[in-house]
């Protein structure tokens, strides 16, 4: 059994404060297969101090010494990189496939930033002044358990492009994953108090970080409920703060799409991650005159998604995270059944042949109206609810019907007609026609989805004050 009982402050790494220990299990058999001690209120001031006082010093480090870092960075996450994958499938229950994605998608978040930072101006004439775009301060990075690595490094890399210090409180369900992240940037060797992290839990650390007058800036990525607290507490402190939140992203086929092309890919959206996506496109959209050869295409595609060992490279959906969430997701599954969606595949329980662990069938409920339960909260599970329409108007009226606006996807065989149709959803984010990533481009939610933008220049200017200088000192 592993045990983790250092946290890393001030670029080395200490035993922290805090005493209490949480189990770390292995969602695909159930059994504990480590510790972590985590940190308390006294770890997470010691954590801030380290960073106060390594900000001076490094928000005035150049462009090409925060580039370099974050080279180095890279470079020493991928020499990690089988560990990290070994982790990822261990701990959190990733498939193979999705585990390998994970680790090159987090070390390419600091060649990504580099891009952006080489060529980002931090300095502007704007009419008779001189604009100055300064580091925010010191930052708190709040991080959740599905996708661990990605999200320390991105909002890491981010952080160290602007010339921010941080203090890092990931998920402590993440802590062996963590582990290899912090080991692996540790090699990097960047001054100390750049970046610390303090495992332990939201309501200890995390709302210390949030309370905290010496935090100027929160970036966090969870749950719409998490990130209201964050933001009413950081408003006492004015805090900036940036907030990526939950979704239930709607896939809108229109008449005209390639049915066959285009179902594989809704499936892929809705069951990314093992559904434990916030961006997941879990409501899929379709015409009315054509849902029966929806259902009968989509009975046949799921009859080929495997649910079970993440060891196996045929499997595409793993365990839930933990006990909590393979309960939340049946509880949906019992919900949807209750209030007449008819379930089409999966359903309760476990797939064949499992008699442990948290895997979930992968379900799909029809005839599911955005008045259900299904439609309209997030399950984060691979659950996919399938809704019907009349018109276009309508399918956009249903798509929008969400406090969510994190994600949606358009699919038709006209692409003006399809830029047309995403021009009008409420999203931070449409795809069109088919599975698409760019890490330059801004990502962040519209309504209830969040706050701000992360990636790129977009992500950048989130953790940089612009500073207007008027007149002449000579």
């Amino acid at each position: 059994m592993k045990l983790i009982d250092t946290i890393y402050i001030d670029g080395a790494f200490v035993k922290p404060h805090g005493s209490e220990r949480f189990d770390l299990v292995n969602p695909s058999t159930e059994a504990v297969i480590g510790q972590v001690t985590l940190g308390d209120e006294i770890d997470t001031q010691n954590a801030v101090d380290a960073a106060v006082r390594a900000f001076p010093a490094f928000s005035r480090t150049s462009r090409s010494e925060r580039i370099a870092m974050l080279h180095r960075l890279h470079d020493a996450l991928m020499a990690r990189s089988d560990d990290l994958n070994a982790a990822t499938i261990e701990e959190y229950g990733a498939p193979q496939a999705r585990a390998q994605w994970s680790t090159r998608y987090a070390a390419e978040a600091f060649l990504s930033m580099a891009t952006t930072l080489e060529t980002y101006e931090f300095t502007r004439r704007v009419s008779t002044a001189e604009v100055v775009m300064e580091p925010v301060g010191v930052v708190g990075l709040i991080t959740p358990w599905n996708a661990n690595a990605g999200f320390i490094c991105n909002k890491l890399a981010t952080a160290i492009a602007a010339g921010c210090t941080t203090v890092i409180k990931p998920s402590e369900m993440s802590a062996l994953q963590t582990q290899i992240v912090i080991e692996a940037l540790h090699e990097a060797g960047l001054p100390p108090g750049v970046f610390n992290v303090v495992n332990g839990l939201g309501s200890v650390v995390g709302a210390t970080l949030a309370a905290h007058p010496k935090i100027a800036k929160i970036s966090f990525t969870g749950s719409t409920a998490v990130g209201k607290s964050i933001l009413r507490t950081g408003a006492e402190t004015m805090k900036r703060v940036t907030l990526e939140l939950g979704g239930k992203s709607p896939t809108l086929l229109l008449d005209d799409a390639n049915f066959a092309e285009a179902l594989p890919l809704a499936l892929s959206l809705a069951f990314m991650n093992s559904g434990q996506a916030c961006i997941a496109g879990t409501r899929l959209l379709v015409p009315e005159q054509r849902l029966d050869e929806v259902i009968e295409r989509v009975r046949t595609l799921i009859a080929a998604i495997q649910s079970g060992d993440p060891y196996d490279p045929a499997t595409t959906i793993g365990p839930m995270v933990n006990r909590k969430q393979y309960e939340r997701v049946q509880h949906y599954i019992r919900v949807g059944e209750e209030e007449g969606a008819t379930l089409i595949a999966g359903g309760a329980g476990r797939p064949d042949g499992l008699t442990r662990g948290y895997f979930v069938k992968p379900t799909v409920f029809a005839h599911v109206t955005n008045d259900m339960t299904i439609a309209r909260e997030e399950i984060f599970g691979p659950v996919l609810s399938i809704l019907a329409y009349r018109s276009e108007e309508e399918a956009i009226e249903i798509a929008n019907d969400t406090v969510y606006g994190l994600q949606a996807s358009v699919f038709s065989s006209n692409p003006a007609r399809a830029r047309s149709v995403a021009s009008r959803l409420d999203a931070g984010r449409v795809l069109i026609n088919g599975v698409h990533h760019d890490p330059l481009a801004p990502f962040g939610g519209h309504k209830q989805s969040g706050i701000g933008r992360e990636y790129g220049a977009f992500g950048l200017e989130a953790y940089l004050e612009p500073k207007t200088l008027l007149g002449s000192a000579g």
